[in-house]
């Protein structure tokens, strides 16, 4: 008798796949940042259902069949919320989606475009849904960090997509590992914020009333 496969277990091509399938409005590296800032979210209010029902606006998208509702679902919930989730524990550190560019203004956008999406979207999932989230002081002094990160991003594949201004070669390399650094700088803070808010959740939900969901 075969094995079954196990949801907890989910390879990036699978999960590529099933996002593309279902047309999320998210690309995959976008999706674990929001889901990882969700996970880390103050909002107790924020499961992985409603998590990943966000992804898509609001609402899972229509499936054809109850199979394909739990293969997304299963993919997504108990496989990749649950791997993300792991990234709790200081020895568990979070890295960002690492790809090969080429040396030109094209590479060089298409890099920064991804880490700008990667970070926006951590900041989107942490806050959740409240409107006025009070984040420890050390998950404020990461947002500072990552706005600072983004500002750079946009700016730089602003002047990497501008044809008008001269673009070399060695240009595009200096900035391409000038921002290998400012990813290992972005993937601590981003670290950071998951622990200082894992503690501050467990905080809060210590003096939660009895019956009151909890979220992770």
């Amino acid at each position: 008798m075969a094995k079954r496969p196990n949801p907890s277990i989910v390879t990036d091509a699978k999960a590529r796949e099933l996002l593309q399938r279902f047309e999320c409005p998210l690309p995959f590296h976008a999706v674990r940042t929001r889901l990882l800032g969700s996970i880390a979210s103050l909002d107790l209010l924020m499961t992985p259902m409603r998590a990943v029902e966000r992804l898509w606006g609001g609402e899972l998208p229509v499936f054809d069949s109850t199979a394909d509702a739990n293969e997304l679902i299963g993919t997504l919930v108990m496989g990749l919320w649950n791997q993300l989730a792991e990234h709790q524990s200081r020895s568990a550190p979070f890295r960002l989606t690492r790809i090969e560019v080429p040396a030109t203004r094209e590479g060089v956008a298409t890099l920064l475009l991804m880490r700008d999406q990667e970070v926006w979207n951590f900041c989107l999932g942490l806050v959740g849904t409240d409107p006025d989230p009070k984040f420890p002081d050390r998950t404020m002094r990461t947002i500072a960090v990552l706005s600072r990160v983004r500002d750079m991003c946009e700016r730089t594949r602003e002047l990497a997509e501008d044809l008008e201004k001269d673009f070399s070669m060695e240009d595009s390399a200096g900035l391409i590992q000038q921002f290998r650094e400012v990813t290992k700088v972005a993937e601590h803070e981003i670290h950071e914020a998951v622990l200082s808010c894992t503690r501050a959740r467990r905080a809060m939900m210590q003096g939660m009333p009895p019956g009151r969901p909890a979220a992770h």
